[in-house]
């Protein structure tokens, strides 16, 4: 081969490695990327992800999101599980990780009837305490912890899932004792330890009228007083039929004309049969594992995960569409093989909730949902 032949081969085989190493890779997007200027986009990271035991699931969250939010580490009975005891080390663990990636951190829960700790609502004998006993604890139990964390939390979620499906009041114990001024005194609290922080309301199934309504007038209530309320935590624990899209974008249209941030929390959809009538995320339910209710035990069929990769696909149109209105959407984990919904509300189940899957890997179809997200007009 002459030495021109020689060259032109070489020069044309730069080229076609060149060309190669141009080629976009198919999962290079990320969502933080590909919803840059339309929303955050989070996940809940769990006590061993934060100690470093689940490396490639934190490596998901430092490539895939901006925001993250303590799934367990925060709430009360894990933080503070004697009247005189706090622990640190799980929460200081979180908001420093959060801080070293640059993440929007929230902090979950502070005031919440499920998780809380046994010794909150009773004295020495075991009788419920009294109402000013109850809100002492309430304040000393909010204000230690939002005051460590000052200007370091971006937002909290003050009190959780207050409203019973039916738009009424849960009858929990915070009510009982002090009666429903208990949600406007936490976001006292809160506000009083720390003035900058966003507070938030965050509950389940607002997709339902009746409880949209209800959640609507506790927040237009509380506003009206003056009350500091940031933001609306749409919790999104789909099921795989329902709600609806349009449901939840009718939830999103009334709660956004209070003029209050709205995020989508907790988001997760779950593939498997639920078994009761109610469509709830009350941790407190359980229920016999069978084979009826875990189907996908040996894996989930090509048919099964295309509709729940559409009906992903069609909750992100609709997120996107109502970008202006949404400051955040958190997925409820990081991978599907540490999910709550493997367990609750029957343990032992094998699901598919999330958009990466037990190996690690996005799965296939989230890419065309960040493309979507990345072509997206904004105007």
């Amino acid at each position: 081969m002459n030495r021109f032949k020689q060259i032109v081969l070489v020069f044309a085989l730069g080229l076609l490695l060149s060309g190669c190493n141009n080629t976009p890779d198919k999962d290079s997007s990320t969502f933080k990327d590909a919803f840059d200027g339309k929303f955050l986009v989070g996940a809940a990271l769990n006590v061993e992800q934060i100690a470093g035991n689940e490396p490639k699931a934190l490596d998901i969250a430092k490539t895939h999101f901006n925001s993250a939010v303590a799934e367990n580490c925060m709430k009360m009975e894990n933080i503070h599980p004697e009247e005189d005891i706090f622990f640190w080390d799980e929460a200081d663990a979180f908001v420093e990780f959060a801080e070293k990636n640059n993440m929007h951190i929230v902090g979950h829960t502070l005031v919440w009837h499920s998780q809380a700790a046994p010794w909150i609502f009773v004295d020495e004998n075991g009788d419920d305490v009294s109402r000013e006993v109850l809100i002492e604890r309430m304040k000393n139990h909010i204000q230690t912890i939002v005051g460590r964390y000052k200007g370091r939390v971006d937002g909290w979620d003050v009190v959780n899932e207050a409203i019973e499906s039916d738009g009424s009041w849960r009858g929990n114990k915070w009510y009982q004792i002090i009666g429903p001024e208990y949600v406007e005194l936490a976001f006292q609290f809160a506000q009083e330890a720390d003035p900058e922080t966003e507070l938030y309301y965050n509950d389940y199934g607002v997709s339902g009228k009746t409880k949209c309504d209800g959640i609507y007038d506790l927040v237009k209530n509380l506003l009206e007083k003056g009350v500091k309320v940031d933001g609306i935590g749409l919790q999104g624990h789909l099921n795989f039929d329902i709600p609806l899209i349009s449901e939840m974008e009718t939830s999103i249209e009334k709660l956004s004309s209070l003029g209050v941030n709205l995020m989508v929390t907790e988001l997760d959809m779950t593939i498997v049969p639920w078994p009761s009538d109610e469509v709830t995320a009350e941790v407190s339910l359980s229920y016999e594992l069978s084979k009826e209710y875990d189907p996908y035990s040996e894996g989930l069929p090509d048919s099964v995960y295309q509709q729940v990769m559409d009906r992903y696909a069609g909750f992100f149109e609709m997120f996107l569409k109502h970008h202006e209105k949404i400051s955040r959407v958190t997925f409820w984990g990081i991978h599907d093989g540490n999910s709550w919904r493997n367990n609750w509300p029957i343990e032992g189940r094998t699901d598919f909730p999330l958009l990466f899957d037990r190996s690690y890997q996005m799965k296939e179809g989230v890419e065309d949902i960040l493309e979507m997200a990345e072509n997206w007009e904004t105007n």
